[in-house]
């Protein structure tokens, strides 16, 4: 028994870093943030606790529920659309009018908004329909085939959650030293900028 619930967990944890590690709008929010070093510890507990909850109602069979009102994935995928447009632009701004010395410091980060981060990342991870569709939906009808175990699974696919996050919001301040340069920074930006707007693009067509 013990073997079973621990391959359940490993298979969890391997399906939950395959759905999260991929180049999105939140991680690259959370990457900014991390070689920004700022409010780094309450993004990555938002992105955690937030894929905590989902997947726990994934789980438990609420995907069934999500699924009878489909209306409802449209009205956020259009919300989230709008949102992530809107962020991408503000970055895209900064690539055509960087602020004079924006070169990455950590007492510039220190001057920004903490709760501005804060709301910015529940916005990002609770307005996107993907989320729900990769955590609720498949993590949550993947579990069910595991029938008892499928609370090991979720488990595991938290901890992958926790892991992915952890390690992405305080592994880039590896990448500050390259981003002191005013340059290299608006380049930073212009991913994120991309990303963002395309991102919020298909999530507006396709609602």
């Amino acid at each position: 028994m013990t073997h079973g619930i621990i391959t359940a967990a490993l298979v969890g944890f391997g399906t939950g870093l395959s759905l999260i590690v991929a180049i999105g709008a939140q991680n690259a929010f959370v990457l900014r943030q991390g070689v920004r070093r700022h409010a780094v510890l309450a993004v990555v507990a938002i992105c955690a606790v937030s894929d905590a909850v989902l997947i726990v109602l994934g789980v438990s069979g609420v995907g069934a529920v999500v699924t009878a009102w489909p209306a409802a994935l449209t009205v956020v995928g259009l919300a989230g659309g709008a949102f992530l447009i809107g962020y991408g632009a503000l970055a895209a701004r900064r690539v055509l009018r960087p602020t004079p010395g924006a070169a990455l410091t950590t007492e510039g980060a220190a001057t920004s908004s903490a709760r501005k981060a804060v709301l910015t990342c529940l916005a990002m991870t609770w307005l996107n329909p993907h989320v729900y569709l990769d955590t609720v939906l498949l993590i949550g009808s993947v579990a069910a085939d595991h029938g008892s175990l499928r609370w090991a699974f979720g488990a595991g696919a938290v901890l992958a959650s926790l892991t992915w996050f952890t390690t992405l919001g305080y592994g880039a301040r590896l990448l500050s030293g390259l981003l002191a340069r005013p340059a290299a920074w608006r380049v930073l930006d212009g991913l994120v900028a991309a990303t963002m707007v395309t991102m919020g693009g298909l999530l507006v067509a396709g609602a």
